[in-house]
């Protein structure tokens, strides 16, 4: 048997919300709403060289309390036009520790799920 990766689910308050931020992140066109009001965002042909994995952003009572166990990291080969393109759709940038000289920048979105913009070299 082998396990193929299918996507990656957000507990979030506004699903929608989070979806915008993401779609318009991610340059994803491909986009549904579930039957109890998940937002599903996937990449249509020529959107992602990853495959067809989907980021689904469902409604959960409780806020956001902690740090994620689990982030995603993107490369980036113009990483500072990035991390300024993602501020300016809502996004933030987090302190978990790292030191200037990391060559990544730990970000959050507009729920505070962290992600990193990895430094292409």
């Amino acid at each position: 048997m082998t396990l193929t990766f299918s996507g990656a689910v957000f507990d979030c308050a506004d699903p929608a919300v989070v979806a915008d931020f993401w779609q318009a992140a991610l340059g994803w066109s491909g986009r549904e709403t579930g039957p109890h009001g998940e937002s599903v965002l996937f990449p249509r042909d020529g959107e992602t060289v990853l495959g067809p994995p989907s980021l689904v952003f469902q409604r959960v009572p409780e806020g956001k309390a902690v740090k994620n166990r689990v982030h995603l990291d993107f490369a980036s080969s113009g990483q500072a036009d990035d991390v300024a393109r993602l501020e300016g759709l809502g996004a933030r940038r987090v302190d978990v520790g790292q030191s200037p000289q990391d060559t990544f920048v730990v970000m959050a979105d507009v729920e505070g799920n962290e992600f990193c913009v990895l430094r292409e070299d």
